[in-house]
């Protein structure tokens, strides 16, 4: 417990900009550090600089503030990624350069890496999970995309769905990631560093690649 107090990292007030935004940064900030579930309105607010009444304004409620951090982040990502492939013309480079993208977003940005990873799953009021926001579904329709380009250029196994190679893929690095994470945080033991996930990374998408795909191309991301 004592390592798990010592790897969370304490909240920073944001600097400058207008309410909003330093809203959403302490807001990113407390819930990295303290938890969602731990953190109030009045806390953001009060780290923000600003009222509560304005955190309402802008978000409607924390869960809203949560969901617009969120949709910013995959927006962000998504950006990233069509601006990596737009000059590669191999399917298989694009999905190298969108998985290296992701990989380098996610661990960079420790604040990114923890909402995404441990806070991702949470479950709306509505009902909704807060990860199936407008930008992850984007990037989601992304990723299929260049499965499909891959399966179409003979690159990717003809017998397998897309849609079940992207969960399988996409599944495998998150708990991966997920698990150094919580490796790092509560002792948890999966003391992975991020070579050693691209490795695996490597040997899980060769399972998926065509025979020539698999002679011919390198799929593991750069460091």
């Amino acid at each position: 417990m004592a390592r798990a107090q010592q790897n969370r990292e304490s909240a920073v007030a944001p600097a400058g900009g207008s309410s909003r935004d330093r809203i959403l940064q302490a807001a990113k900030s407390l819930f990295a550090s303290k938890g969602y579930d731990y953190t109030s309105t009045v806390a953001i607010a009060r780290l923000a600089g600003t009222s509560e009444s304005q955190l309402i304004k802008h978000f409607g409620s924390k869960e809203g503030l949560l969901e617009t951090i969120f949709e910013q982040s995959w927006q962000r990502i998504n950006w990233g990624v069509r601006q990596s492939i737009r000059a590669l013309d191999s399917p298989v480079d694009k999905f190298q350069a969108l998985v290296d993208l992701t990989l380098t977003a996610l661990t960079k940005n420790s604040e990114l890496n923890v909402l995404l990873l441990l806070e991702g799953r949470r479950i709306l009021k509505s009902g909704q999970m807060i990860l199936l926001d407008q930008g992850f579904l984007e990037y989601v329709r992304m990723v299929d995309g260049i499965l499909r380009e891959m399966q179409a250029a003979g690159q990717l196994r003809a017998d397998v769905r897309v849609e079940t190679v992207r969960s399988a893929l996409m599944g495998a690095i998150e708990g991966l990631l997920r698990d150094k994470l919580l490796s790092e945080r509560v002792d948890y033991p999966a003391p992975h560093t991020v070579k050693q996930i691209r490795e695996i990374f490597t040997l899980l998408m060769t399972a998926f690649l065509s025979t020539a795909a698999g002679a011919g191309q390198r799929t593991e991301p750069s460091s």
